[in-house]
């Protein structure tokens, strides 16, 4: 008898505690966010009213319970009533809880309808997961005017976090900042403004999630699914891939920063200044610093920083076949993947930018090939 009322005065408070979540959510860290869109705050809301539905009838219910085993208990005399059925009763406790069910479903409606309205959006994103990062499209944005080209970049692990990840990096993790929750592209987003994404994947499933704007939608291959959210604050937003999509699952979140019209149109001009390059020769030097920059972001979570990969799943390219091979075959693997292994395409990548990879992995590591391909190179193998 006393563990049983232990027992629900324990599950009792377990429900108080969590209500005074709500007050503190920075430390207790037991409720739900309550966002930074009208659609989350809409959601906390419903969740918080169905939460304080489940605490009233868990105080009845347990309540009841408490107070029958304390007061009819054998040690008083208590003798077990002889009654089969209520037919009031019985009436009564089904039709409470149907009437608890519709009055949820009636407050979950306009959420659940919100949730899936896209319409009219001021701003349209393509988010395409990749092994392992993200690539956002600015639908709306040409590169330039003569151009049908749209505003792409890829979205990769902060480098901190990258090089900290490392196997004996000697980095304690608890020293940087937003340990694998910090990108080197931030997807940036005016205030106030109807966001639409399109969300797809290149390889495998992957979910783009991002608690604080109440967006979390699968990224599937061959299909595109939809999402949308208004920041109403400005500020930063981070989230990460919510679905085990490989190898460096855990190495590919997601940064949002909402900013005002004028700070968002100037990004816009820099990343359009940002993705353009000339079709020139580059020096080896000028290759070399831009190819490790890359390799690091695009290659290093498979091959190593090192160059050396895994053994049995990631082929070495110190002193390896391929990057010390053919150099069209180098770079046709790097544009077209390799059928039967888990080498993806990399054909998103511009070309200054998989000529600077294929450059540095062919001279890094003491491959030293002396080789230096140049866009222009890129250029002429995407077209065979």
């Amino acid at each position: 008898m006393s563990k049983r009322i232990l027992f629900g005065i324990f599950t009792f408070i377990n429900l108080i505690s969590l209500s005074a979540a709500e007050a503190v959510p920075s430390e207790w860290g037991l409720n739900m966010p309550k966002g930074v869109t009208s659609v989350t705050k809409e959601v906390y809301s419903l969740h918080m009213q169905i939460f304080y539905i489940c605490c009233v009838i868990a105080v009845v219910v347990f309540g009841a319970m408490i107070y029958s085993i304390i007061k009819h208990r054998k040690s008083k005399g208590a003798v077990a009533a002889q009654f089969h059925h209520s037919t009031s009763l019985e009436i009564l406790w089904t039709a409470i809880p149907v009437l608890i069910l519709f009055y949820m479903a009636y407050v979950a409606t306009g959420p659940l309808i919100a949730i899936e309205d896209t319409s009219k959006s001021d701003i349209t994103i393509k988010a395409t997961g990749y092994q392992w990062n993200w690539g956002y499209e600015y639908l709306d944005v040409k590169v330039s005017e003569d151009s049908d080209k749209n505003l792409f970049f890829k979205s990769y692990l902060a480098e901190d976090s990258n090089l900290a990840r490392q196997k004996d990096s000697g980095i304690d993790p608890r020293t940087v900042e937003n340990y694998l929750l910090d990108v080197d592209n931030e997807m940036v987003v005016p205030v106030g403004k109807k966001i639409q994404m399109l969300l797809t994947g290149a390889d495998v499933i992957h979910a783009w999630w991002v608690p604080e704007l109440g967006g979390k939608k699968d990224a599937i291959p061959g299909f595109v699914n939809e999402l949308w959210f208004r920041a109403d604050e400005p500020g930063v937003y981070r989230g990460q891939c919510a679905e085990l999509c490989g190898k460096d699952h855990g190495f590919m979140p997601i940064v949002v920063r909402a900013v005002s019209d004028d700070e968002y149109a100037a990004w816009i001009e820099k990343k359009i200044s940002e993705s353009s390059f000339e079709y020139k020769d580059y020096t080896m030097q000028e290759l070399m610093a831009a190819g490790e920059t890359s390799y690091n972001k695009a290659c290093a979570s498979c091959h190593q920083i090192s160059g050396d990969g895994i053994d049995g799943v990631f082929p070495s390219l110190k002193a390896g076949s391929l990057a010390v091979g053919d150099v069209n075959e180098h770079i046709d693997i790097i544009l077209q993947g390799q059928e039967g292994t888990a080498m993806a395409s990399f054909a998103t990548l511009n070309d200054f930018e998989i000529a600077a990879i294929t450059t540095y992995e062919r001279n890094a590591w003491g491959n030293d090939t002396g080789d230096l391909v140049q866009p222009a190179d890129i250029r002429d193998r995407r077209s065979q």
